[in-house]
């Protein structure tokens, strides 16, 4: 069973993300099939606008550590979300985690209800948030991003709203969607895609100058001493040796 579901309503298409297994984290094979997904809404004339949401309590865990997606399949998701021709709106009625902040920072407008919460717990397992810097760095406040980044502490949806990681957060995610995808229903397919154009201009100049970079800083990280260590007291729930 394919772990990313469509439906559609009015012109738009939705994603869901449905592998609860893992908390929707991206796995090789989630990331491929949102990305098929994805291609297909492309090419689809009756797509007027995507939406992406989540089953669950976890928009996305970040990477699979057990299944992880090859580092160049993830910067190309990225690089397909924000060259889309139509917006792609994050739904977030949950926690977001590490990778899955790229991939929600992806997104031309996103919405979180307030019982959301989110992390950069990168460095506690011994990596940096390299990849996911493409979409983060052009649209986050950065002083935001400099203390987030470094700590790893847990936020909530209204200081993701402030800084800029999502667009707006209420207690009623789908009401505050409400009245944007009624203003894309409304948008021409063209005045939409030219204008996500001229929005994702700095998105896709840092693609072109850092994907190569941060991709290799993500595998050589991945592969050090001081990740493995991470990742297994991730995995057996103890702190790493590093903790003080």
């Amino acid at each position: 069973m394919t772990p990313v579901r469509r439906t559609r309503e009015r012109g738009v298409e939705t994603l869901t993300l449905d592998s609860p297994h893992n908390r929707n984290a991206l796995s090789a094979t989630l990331v491929g099939d949102l990305a098929a997904a994805l291609t297909a809404t492309a090419a689809d004339p009756g797509v007027r606008a995507v939406v992406l949401t989540h089953t669950g309590t976890t928009f996305s865990a970040g990477a699979d550590l057990r299944d992880p997606p090859d580092p160049d399949a993830l910067v190309g998701l990225f690089r397909q979300i924000a060259e889309l021709p139509k917006p792609v709106v994050a739904r977030v009625a949950g926690h977001v985690r590490a990778g899955g902040l790229g991939l929600l920072a992806a997104c031309d407008i996103s919405a979180a209800s307030h019982d959301s919460t989110f992390a950069f717990t990168e460095v506690r397992i011994g990596v940096a948030p390299a990849v996911i810097s493409l979409t983060l760095l052009p649209r986050t406040d950065p002083r935001a991003l400099a203390r987030y980044y470094l700590t790893g502490e847990r936020f909530d949806a209204a200081e993701a709203a402030r800084t800029g990681l999502v667009t707006a957060a209420g207690d009623d995610v789908d009401a505050v969607l409400a009245p944007v995808l009624d203003g894309l229903r409304r948008a021409s397919p063209q005045g939409l895609a030219e204008t996500k154009r001229l929005l994702t201009a700095r998105v896709l100049e840092a693609f072109d100058r850092d994907a190569a970079g941060l991709t290799a800083l993500s595998a050589r990280l991945f592969a050090s001493p001081q990740a493995r260590e991470g990742m297994t007291a991730f995995l057996e729930r103890r702190d790493p040796e590093w903790v003080v």
